[in-house]
């Protein structure tokens, strides 16, 4: 036993003030996903899926955690200005791992729709949560899983009843908060109903100079019809770790678009496990990723095609200097009834510096005859030619470097469908690359 013990130990000792701070929907799989930690422990780079992070060295050192929900003292809403403001969007905090409800944005949802604390929610309405939370999200396979359920107290909901259509993007800044080295457990719970839509844009930030450690689990269900475009940019710093678990349903013609994109980061691992359930459904994951110094960003993903006639996309680039690591490992699986499936599969690569490492390991496991797959990865340098192309017109050497790599991601940002968001992310890469991005424009919480 490694460094998990601590987090047995903390749960077997902290488990009545856990449960003292959260709702019955929430507390009835904490033993249950406790059991499953202490028989799993944190996976070894042995496991499949975790080759390329080490998760017992992430979870190793002795972080605090806010188990008896102190308040903090702070309005994000006049204290904080994320990096992507002006999309006319309606905007909610996470405060650490809990809803920010002290204050909350003017502008009125469709009637039905709820973005709210899902533990208070759970509490008033538990037989409709309980349906959802904690389903699809395995605790029986994966350790990092089982350890946010076990330990989570509150998180967001969001909730479209059936064909109702969120017209404005819906923004939720996760901002991390303290005074002393913090571990937060979010939870998130998305549910689209039957021919709903909504466009969600989550953006997370570290506001003090500590060391944090993020697990997150999202469990997103989108309904028969439905459409769900999700949007995830990280903006940290170096001393934060990251580990997000998303697990995603989707139902006969559904539509999903996701687009995760790291420009800030100490070590981030993102898992993403989709199924489709019913036929005609499609989805589009896409993953941009941007890093230097020692930074490690490890992105796993799993599309289960259970059912025929569906369509999946991926596209994931990374653009690595300096001494970063980057992974990826993107599995399609084509059972034998889903016949009809296509898919396709992309991983591109630039490695700047001889020092920066690439991991890449696309896979397609196909057991049906009658699909259009392909899968390929590719991992080299900055074209010398198209840089000799510019340096003879005049163009710097570090200038040239720079409009290389902003063309090679563009593709990614291309895909989001918010054109306001597409606009600021062209503007913020841009910066990245340049060394300018740092810290929020106008955040009064890191001055």
């Amino acid at each position: 036993m490694g460094s998990e013990q601590q987090y047995i130990d903390l749960y077997e000792q902290a488990r009545a003030m856990v449960c003292s701070h959260s709702s019955s929907v929430m507390n009835a799989v904490r033993d249950d996903a406790f059991a499953h930690f202490k028989r799993l422990g944190f996976p070894t780079r042995k496991v499949e899926r975790y080759k390329y992070t080490d998760m017992s060295k992430v979870f190793a050192p002795d972080y605090g955690l806010n188990l008896n929900r102190l308040a903090i003292p702070v309005n994000p809403y006049d204290a904080f200005r994320c990096d992507v403001p002006n999309l006319s969007t309606s905007l909610y905090f996470v405060l650490n791992d809990a809803f920010y409800d002290k204050a909350l944005p003017k502008s009125q949802l469709p009637e039905g729709v709820v973005i709210d604390s899902l533990c208070g929610y759970s509490t008033k309405n538990p037989h409709f949560i309980e349906r959802f939370y904690a389903q699809i999200a395995s605790v029986e396979d994966d350790a990092v899983t089982a350890l946010n359920t076990m330990l989570a107290q509150d998180g967001l909901l969001v909730y479209v009843p059936k064909n109702v259509k969120v017209d404005k993007a819906i923004q939720v800044i996760n901002i991390l908060r303290s005074d002393v080295d913090l571990m937060v457990n979010r939870r998130v719970l998305i549910i689209v109903e039957q021919g709903a839509e909504v466009k969600l844009l989550f953006c997370d930030h570290a506001a003090d100079d500590r060391h944090f450690l993020a697990t997150q689990v999202i469990e997103a269900y989108v309904g028969e019809n439905a459409s769900l475009d999700l949007y995830c940019l990280e903006e940290t710093h170096y001393k934060n770790v990251r580990v997000s678990n998303l697990y995603i349903q989707q139902e006969a013609n559904s539509r999903l678009n996701h687009n995760v994109i790291t420009l800030h980061n100490g070590l981030t691992r993102n898992q993403a496990n989709l199924a489709f359930k019913g036929e005609g459904a499609e989805c589009n994951l896409c993953g941009c990723v941007i890093a230097d110094k020692e930074q490690h960003v490890d992105n796993n993903t799993l599309i289960d095609h259970q059912v025929g006639h569906c369509t999946s996309h991926e596209l994931y680039k990374y653009v690595l200097d300096e001494k970063a690591v980057g992974a990826f490992a993107g599995r399609v699986l084509v059972r034998p009834n889903a016949q009809k499936t296509i898919s396709d599969e992309v991983n591109q690569n630039i490695c700047v510096t001889k020092e920066s490492r690439m991991y890449t390991q696309p896979m397609l496991e196909i057991y049906a005859d009658d699909v259009k797959c392909s899968h390929g990865s590719t991992v080299g340098q900055l074209n010398d030619t198209a840089m000799f192309y510019m340096r003879q017109r005049g163009i710097s050497e570090r200038e040239a470097k720079l409009l290389l790599e902003f063309a090679f991601v563009n593709e990614v940002i291309d895909q989001i469908r918010m054109e306001p968001l597409r606009d600021r992310l062209r503007y913020l890469v841009d910066k990245r690359f340049r060394g300018e991005l740092n810290k929020c424009e106008g955040c009064k919480l890191c001055k």
